[in-house]
């Protein structure tokens, strides 16, 4: 007699096959809740059904001497990100939080990319945008399996984790970010890494429009932009679209587990 097996593509979102029957039951997990201090109010959450999401830490963005450095952005206070938010994934890790990255991956051929985003990219024309190639060699600029879209040194990848790759300032625009959560049973996600008030923002703007749960962690993200862009950004979250929160307040919650 066949074995029965699991079909799925998580063990909350699976059926059981066996040689007489489907079993279209998912097996529920009994809830992990843990309560985080958050603004403007306290939060409690079930790490069963939460995410916690990198915005955006590659290479093109966070190296010196990269794109984004070349365009006139100052990445220092990128890069001070790195081991801070490499301790905190980590112990999202052990507390069996899913960590997943949300990196720019364009095709070579920009052929699914319209102008608005090529503009923003090459605001001149004259400069070099997505797909293109550094003065220096380096590129093509967050094309989906170059050098400069990887995940920037410093930061672990685990087998574990997931990778979503996005063509837009938000990730849920023609991707299949929506479709990966969803088949998980993901209803919180915690947003961390760059640029705050670009990328991040717009992917948390969508997700709560979409009805997902939306923290910022404050400290675990980071932008080039001027400071009131980062004060605007979490008054609005607070104000519209979740609740702001910090790593240590995270990694205090997890410790009391």
């Amino acid at each position: 007699m066949q074995k029965a097996v699991r079909l799925g593509p998580a063990a909350q979102n699976s059926w059981t096959i066996s040689e007489e029957t489907v079993d279209l039951v998912r097996p529920a997990a009994p809830a992990r809740a843990v309560h985080l201090a958050a603004a403007p109010k306290d939060v409690i959450i079930d790490l069963n059904r939460s995410i916690v999401v990198v915005v955006d830490m590659q290479k093109d963005f966070c190296d010196s001497g990269g794109w984004f450095e070349s365009r006139g952005n100052d990445v220092s206070g990128v890069r001070t990100l790195i081991p801070q938010l490499n301790t905190f994934l980590s112990a999202l890790r052990a507390a069996g939080v899913t960590v997943l990255w949300l990196n720019w991956g364009v095709r070579a051929d920009l052929a699914s990319l319209p102008p608005s985003v090529l503009h923003a990219g090459n605001p001149t024309g004259q400069g070099v945008g997505y797909g293109d190639t550094l003065p220096d060699g380096q590129g093509p600029v967050l094309v989906r399996g170059s050098p400069g879209a990887k995940v920037v040194d410093g930061l672990d990848v685990e087998p574990e984790d997931l990778m979503v790759h996005k063509t837009r300032f938000s990730g849920f625009t023609d991707s299949e970010l929506d479709s990966v959560l969803r088949n998980r049973g993901t209803t919180t996600l915690l947003f961390t890494g760059i640029n705050l008030d670009r990328c991040v923002f717009a992917t948390l703007t969508d997700a709560s429009f979409l009805g997902y749960d939306c923290l910022l962690v404050e400290d675990a993200c980071a932008t080039v932009s001027p400071e009131f862009c980062t004060e605007a950004v979490l008054y609005l979250v607070r104000k519209l679209y979740g609740f702001t929160t910090t790593t240590e307040g995270i990694k205090g919650a997890l410790a009391a587990l």
